[in-house]
């Protein structure tokens, strides 16, 4: 797996200035140097594992600029099932962490797996190092490798979140994390095996992938009959056996398409289709929020002219080759 540092967090991650950029810059810059071995220890060792838990973290902090919860904690007061059973619990015991830590039976909890007195010095847990292990930690116990080798995002959200809220978020930041390590897990060991009937963010990126390689698939995340037509005739020009089935020899061969001419035409603001998420999610890999729905609003053209600026390109919000090619 590549190395995890600093770069890679600001890659994910939305853009913010002033106070918000300084915070997230603080807890960036102190996460780096450490995030390849902490992630290593905790297994979180591929690309596909390190993807989805970049991805979740950089929603739960609201994108690496907290480690601690906007709300005061007094919600939490006399929360039995979090072990709040003193006075002041709710506040001394409120979220804290990149995956929030709540509650004094948690705190006391992580506390003792980490080695650290969080019972006596909560505060600790905002510390970016040490939320980053209590992230790593709460990833273990909850079996979230499992889910990550399997590309289940909606597990993993349910298991953190105990719903799917920000789901629209955490896949556009799984995008923007895939994309950093090249579009897919070349590592043979994570890459999900998928079949026609799946539905899944790994056939959102397996159809983000054949249509980079000029192959006209919708992207919806449903692994339909036209997306396994597609698969066979993808495998057939790879020398593959085109049974339609996306094992790692597929997925070895997805790894390094890039767009051709025709699966990269010209596109303006107020155009829909595959096209316009292709954009969506190199401008996410290039550090360019943008929200992948395959829908060219004001939002995405906003975006382009800003990386067309950055590349001494004519700003016009139009992506023609020019454009294309810078972001290739």
């Amino acid at each position: 797996m590549a190395q995890l540092n600093a770069d890679t967090l600001r890659s994910i991650a939305p853009r913010f200035s002033g106070g918000n950029g300084a915070q997230q810059a603080a807890i960036i810059d102190a996460v780096g140097p450490v995030l390849h071995a902490i992630l290593a220890q905790y297994a979180i060792d591929t690309e596909i594992r390190a993807a989805h838990f970049l991805a979740q973290i950089c929603h739960e902090s609201a994108g690496f600029r907290a480690t601690e919860e906007f709300a005061s904690g007094s919600a939490y007061e006399g929360r039995m099932d979090l072990g709040n059973t003193r006075p002041g619990d709710g506040r001394r015991y409120k979220g804290r962490g990149l995956i929030q830590l709540t509650g004094r039976a948690n705190y006391a909890e992580y506390g003792e797996a980490l080695g650290l007195d969080l019972l006596n010095n909560p505060e600790i847990a905002c510390q970016p190092i040490t939320s980053l292990r209590i992230a790593c930690e709460y990833w273990k116990r909850r079996d979230l490798n499992r889910f990550a080798d399997q590309d289940d995002i909606e597990t993993i959200t349910r298991r953190i979140n105990g719903g799917l809220n920000g789901l629209h978020d955490r896949r556009a930041y799984l995008m923007k994390a895939k994309a950093v390590f090249g579009g897919t897990a070349p590592d043979s060991s994570a890459a999900p095996i998928l079949r026609q009937g799946d539905k899944s963010a790994g056939v959102t990126l397996l159809q983000t992938k054949l249509n980079a390689a000029g192959y006209k698939v919708t992207t919806d995340g449903s692994f339909g009959p036209g997306t396994a037509a597609a698969v066979k005739q993808f495998q057939a020009t790879k020398n593959l056996t085109p049974d339609g089935v996306v094992g790692r020899a597929t997925w070895a061969a997805l790894v390094d398409v890039a767009p051709d001419k025709s699966a990269a035409p010209t596109l303006r603001q107020g155009e829909t289709g595959t096209s316009v998420t292709l954009l969506q999610t190199k401008l996410n890999a290039a550090g360019y929020k943008v929200t992948v729905d395959g829908r060219f609003g004001p939002g995405t053209a906003a975006v382009v002219k800003q990386f067309q600026a950055a590349k001494n390109l004519t700003p016009d919000g139009v992506v023609g080759q020019a454009t294309w090619a810078a972001l290739a």
